[in-house]
């Protein structure tokens, strides 16, 4: 799978949608009453989410799924499932936030144009 999403399709992964379709945490108890309606939301929400939540949902897939999905990003979703074996609580979710935050990066450097040199 191709590291670069199509530029057509960058601004729908990282704009916001509406909060039915958001990513709502759960943990085995249920709702946390949280709904993230975007990748910017979802990494801010991750952050702060209690540990639970995180291992409710990733040995589910939740998070791939509705990234993959709902926002589009199915090279991402990709990235989030390879994480060391082992990984757990906050370190799990650190791993995830890093590999989130540097995709988020990736995207927005693929959609801004080059303004020095004139192309893009």
């Amino acid at each position: 799978m191709s590291q670069r999403a199509p530029k057509a399709e960058t601004p729908k992964i990282l704009r916001p949608i509406s909060l039915e379709r958001g990513f709502h945490f759960s943990t085995e108890k249920g709702s946390t009453g949280i709904t993230a309606i975007s990748l910017s939301d979802f990494t801010a929400k991750l952050e702060t989410i209690d540990v639970n939540s995180v291992l409710f949902h990733y040995p589910r897939g939740d998070f791939q799924k509705w990234i993959s999905d709902t926002l589009g990003d199915t090279e991402l979703a990709d990235r989030m499932c390879i994480v060391q074996i082992g990984l757990s609580g906050e370190k799990l979710r650190e791993h995830l936030l890093w590999i989130i935050q540097k995709r988020i990066t990736e995207l927005k450097e693929q959609h801004t144009p080059k303004q020095l040199d004139g192309t893009v």
